[in-house]
């Protein structure tokens, strides 16, 4: 794992045609709240300043030429292709998929998992928002059916996890568990009892044992939580439990070269 230039990567992975970035809450032009690389204008930032920030996480990547096409996500397990067709249209996903070297793709997260998928051919990038609705109905599932579509098999695929919220600090309710086991009763190793009413969900745990029951073997994880790395990361649960109306988004980007 690595840390540069504000964002986290995997700097072991072969081959070298992807370029990707967990990026981090710093180095951006935001304040208060949002400071200070907050990637989205829905919580009530400057879409100026938002705008700036977006800009710096290419810079960082090295992709500046590069459109960076985000979806309009809707917490589904909706994955979509982007291509010259639809790249300037709004589209609304929590998965985005591409061939072209000529866009990076993009997903926002502040608790909910960022997912990188690609194959080891440079031939097709996804990126995934997986927070826990994405999660129970297997979104990731869906990337992996797309590139199966287009000819890419399974064994061929790198997946990785990028921060999100540990299970130390995701507290449930026992209507959430149960919505998981009657999806999967294996999903229980992934629910920790704190008492009679309250669980804590393993959200990296599930979605690690998901990509290996779908056959990728070659799965990395960016080990950091979100909630507890308050200078590092934006946290929504976080924001809540300050009283806070709105709180900072992550962006997470994967481009081919």
């Amino acid at each position: 794992m690595l840390v540069k230039k504000k964002f986290f990567s995997i700097k072991s992975i072969k081959p070298k045609g992807i370029v990707h970035g967990f990026f981090t809450r710093m180095g951006g032009y935001s304040k208060k709240q949002f400071t200070s690389l907050n990637c989205s204008i829905s919580n009530g930032d400057s879409k100026n300043l938002v705008h700036k920030n977006k800009m710096i996480a290419i810079k960082n990547l090295k992709i500046s030429s590069k459109k960076l096409i985000l979806a309009k996500q809707t917490h589904s397990s909706k994955v979509e292709r982007v291509k010259k067709n639809n790249q300037n249209q709004i589209i609304q996903a929590d998965g985005l998929i591409t061939s072209s070297k000529d866009i990076a793709i993009a997903v926002l997260t502040a608790d909910c998992a960022p997912i990188f998928i690609f194959d080891n051919n440079n031939k097709l990038v996804c990126c995934l928002h997986s927070g826990w609705r994405g999660t129970l109905k297997n979104i990731t599932k869906n990337a992996v059916k797309l590139f199966n579509k287009y000819n890419i098999k399974t064994k061929d695929l790198i997946a990785i996890v990028g921060p999100c919220l540990a299970s130390k600090n995701y507290e449930v309710d026992k209507n959430f568990e149960k919505q998981f086991l009657q999806k999967n009763n294996r999903y229980k190793k992934f629910f920790k009892n704190k008492n009679k009413t309250k669980s804590f969900f393993n959200l990296r745990g599930i979605i690690n044992f998901q990509l290996k029951e779908l056959g990728i073997k070659k799965t990395f994880n960016i080990k950091k939580d979100t909630y507890s790395n308050e200078s590092l990361f934006f946290s929504y649960r976080r924001s809540v439990h300050k009283g806070h109306n709105s709180s900072g988004r992550l962006i997470n980007i994967i481009s081919i070269t």
